[in-house]
């Protein structure tokens, strides 16, 4: 694998997110993690996973400037991708904790939306939904993923003004559970999966599906007619202008 690391410690699995300074999510990233929960999910040796970035990332999102540069059959492709990912690891059965260890925008907060408790890092970092000032429309099912945590009007506002929250703040509003230390974070996670992986694993997983039996229903629905909506916007003259100007200011860095 190119893109993720993977350690097992005492049926406990960590995937540690690792592709460049900021771990952008592309092509190959979301293959590689869609198929490590996959596996992970019908191996009975592994109770739980957590799921966290390096450095000062967690993810920062869908990785702009190669998204622009794909052909229109390849960026179709690749929302399918994505949006299928989204839908596996909404349905992924076994206890699964972010260790949100830096920035995690976009792409980022979306993997951690999925998880069922996120721990996020003290300091400057953001995370939150954005993709509306990018021009980007954000798909029904990772609106429902939203606002499952943040409730209906909190996500509805949240999400139309394209806000990040410091830490503090998405703490207060609940897209975070907990926050701690840099150094500490990845302790805190394994003291906090280890609970749900003590309980009775039918019972825990079941209970988890049918509490999210309605956004499993969102997530994996057929999103064709909305893709293709979403996709007429991509390729607008408008949203393409906002997406080179910031991949202009991101090849600055």
């Amino acid at each position: 694998m190119n893109t993720i690391k993977v350690t097992i410690k005492d049926h406990l699995s960590i995937i540690t997110l690792d592709r460049g300074k900021s771990n952008a999510l592309n092509r190959e990233m979301i293959t590689e993690l869609n198929d490590m929960l996959k596996n992970i999910s019908a191996d009975p040796n592994i109770a739980g996973v957590i799921i966290t970035g390096k450095e000062h990332f967690f993810s920062a999102g869908l990785d702009l400037i190669e998204l622009y540069n794909y052909s229109e059959a390849e960026a179709e492709s690749f929302w399918h991708l994505f949006l299928d990912f989204s839908a596996n690891i909404t349905a992924f059965k076994k206890p699964l904790v972010a260790a949100i260890n830096g920035h995690s925008p976009a792409g980022g907060c979306v993997i951690a939306l999925a998880c069922d408790y996120r721990i996020m890092a003290e300091g400057k970092y953001i995370i939150g939904l954005n993709e509306v000032p990018v021009g980007i429309i954000v798909p029904n099912s990772i609106f429902s993923l939203y606002a499952f945590w943040l409730g209906q009007a909190n996500a509805t506002r949240s999400l139309l003004e394209g806000k990040l929250f410091s830490p503090d703040e998405a703490l207060q509003i609940g897209l975070v559970d907990e926050l701690a230390n840099p150094a500490s974070i990845l302790t805190a996670a394994e003291r906090k999966i280890r609970k749900y992986m003590a309980m009775e694993r039918n019972t825990w997983t079941q209970s988890k599906l049918n509490i999210r039996q309605d956004l499993i229903a969102a997530t994996s629905a057929d999103q064709r007619a909305a893709l293709k909506v979403m996709l007429q916007q991509w390729w607008s003259p408008s949203t393409r202008s906002i997406l080179k100007t910031i991949i202009g200011n991101l090849q600055k860095k």
